[in-house]
């Protein structure tokens, strides 16, 4: 039981590492392109291959403890829940590499407008990401429950950064490229928010037992 207890403790260990990794590749995206830093981008596109690596070796872990432990329900549904978490960890870094190309495109051009509101939806969603990850750690309903409610925040974000960018192509048709270079991101950035939410939701199923998904969250 020891040994099976070991490595359940690093494969949530695991978990987490990979979701440092991927909140640093959230905050680096969007500060390359707020500072217009092509080599951070980079760094980014780079670093993507640890995130892929450790969702590899998460299933294999994941998979080689069920298969020689037979884990039983509640076991069985953290390692399920572990497989689940690193798929969308997984996802969360691609979007973050999008962002770095989006970026690398946008440094070659002149600055549209002064980035004000995708700095925000970054820190919302890397926060979301860290809070997620903290209540699986905690089995933190309370928290889980947070990281979803804070999802709103993200979409109203998204919606104002859009509406003003239309607004300006419909004022100047030139600028039209890299406005929707900008509206790329502020998508990518809503869709990384939403697997946070995703691990959310597995974190209450794997306190109550619960699929929460497509329902009503309650406080």
């Amino acid at each position: 039981m020891a040994i099976f207890d070991d490595e359940l403790a690093r494969l949530n260990e695991a978990v987490l590492q990979m979701g440092s990794l991927v909140e640093k590749a959230i905050k680096d995206s969007v500060q390359a392109l707020v500072n217009r830093d092509n080599e951070l981008a980079g760094s980014v596109i780079e670093g993507d291959h640890k995130i892929n690596r450790l969702d590899v070796e998460i299933d294999e872990a994941s998979i080689r403890l069920i298969a020689l432990r037979q884990p039983k329900a509640g076991d069985l549904r953290l390692i399920t829940m572990a497989m689940k978490i690193t798929t969308d960890l997984e996802r969360m870094g691609d979007l973050c590499v999008n962002i770095a190309q989006r970026a690398i495109e946008l440094n070659k051009e002149p600055v549209l407008k002064e980035y004000i509101d995708i700095p925000r939806m970054r820190d919302i969603a890397q926060g979301m990401t860290r809070d997620a990850l903290d209540a699986f750690v905690k089995r933190d309903m309370k928290l889980a429950k947070d990281v979803i409610m804070r999802d709103d925040e993200i979409d109203d974000l998204k919606h104002k950064i859009l509406s003003e960018l239309l607004f300006m192509m419909t004022e100047n048709s030139s600028i039209i490229c890299r406005a929707m270079l900008i509206t790329f991101v502020a998508q990518y950035l809503e869709r990384i928010a939403d697997h946070a939410t995703n691990i959310a939701e597995m974190v209450i199923y794997l306190i109550e037992g619960k699929i929460v998904r497509h329902t009503a969250i309650l406080p």
